[in-house]
């Protein structure tokens, strides 16, 4: 299953793209640090779609690929600027927990507005590897204040919301094959987020501009494997249901909890582990969901 091995290869280069942006945010801003992945981002994925094209027809956007394309591009944006609220406070491992809730939220609106079918074992799968996500989390639940569990809740619900428009573009794209199809709509939504997020810069914020120009060097690192993260997940989006993608996704958390117990020797709980085993069982059991 293509899917699987794009949906994995996307997980690992937003890692690295995380790396990267880590540090930005101290120098140039939270407004800086989240444009570069588009900004930046934004001439690798033109200059691959330039040159494919002497070898492959780039399909032509229709008004229902425009339309969806910018719903995406502009939950995405509004996405992250609620999940940096969910940084602030004592609540932060709450509202990071309850932004990881997307995938629900995926189903649910894929079925209203894609009409993708849920299925029980489907919508099992989601929500079991969902738990397992909030419980490895490690919140403190009862330091939890009604504003981060709102601001972590609209997160994760414009995230799915995001994908959904990402998909329907892709679903939308009326010739050609999943690759041209997935950068082309990459292509589209860069040019969308990085006009947005210039023009504001521009109108309020040119220390932050002037800043990641400064830091160019790590603004391309940032933007050029953000590009490339972002090309695999609308290659998973363009063959199976946006769910699913963010679904499988979820096992990186498994991943980030074995590399801080083995290298960083933290460590695990037993309400941890068991979220980590409900996460790998969520995730297997929507595989064979899948594969059926």
């Amino acid at each position: 299953m293509i899917w699987v091995a794009a949906t994995l290869i996307a997980a690992i280069a937003q890692t690295g793209r995380n790396a990267a942006q880590a540090g930005l945010g101290a120098r140039v801003g939270t407004v800086g640090a989240t444009s570069v992945r588009f900004i930046f981002g934004l001439p690798f994925a033109a200059l691959f779609l330039l040159l494919l094209s002497p070898f492959t027809e780039i399909p032509r956007p229709n008004a229902a690929v425009l339309g969806f394309t910018a719903m995406g591009a502009g939950a995405q944006i509004a996405a992250t600027a609620f999940m940096l609220l969910t940084m602030r406070g004592q609540s932060f491992g709450v509202a990071t927990a309850l932004m990881k809730t997307e995938p629900v939220t995926l189903a649910l609106i894929g079925a209203v507005i894609l009409s993708e079918p849920l299925g029980a074992g489907r919508l099992g799968a989601i929500g079991l590897a969902t738990l397992g996500v909030v419980l490895s989390s490690g919140a403190k639940w009862s330091r939890a204040g009604l504003v981060p569990i709102a601001n972590g809740i609209a997160a994760g619900a414009l995230f799915g919301l995001s994908a959904i428009g990402f998909r329907g573009a892709l679903l939308a794209l009326p010739e050609g094959g999943y690759f041209i199809h997935a950068l082309t709509v990459l292509v589209l939504t860069l040019t969308i987020q990085s006009a947005a997020m210039l023009t504001w810069m521009l109108a309020a914020d040119r220390r932050a501009l002037r800043g990641i120009m400064g830091e160019w060097r790590v603004s391309m690192a940032a933007g050029a494997l953000g590009a490339f993260a972002s090309l695999f997940w609308f290659i998973g989006f363009a063959l199976t249901p946006a769910a699913n993608v963010r679904t499988l996704a979820l096992i990186e958390v498994v991943f980030a909890q074995v590399v801080s117990g083995r290298i960083l020797r933290e460590t695990t709980g037993r309400l941890q582990l068991a979220g980590m085993a409900l996460i790998v069982i969520g995730v297997g059991w929507l595989l064979v969901v899948a594969a059926g």
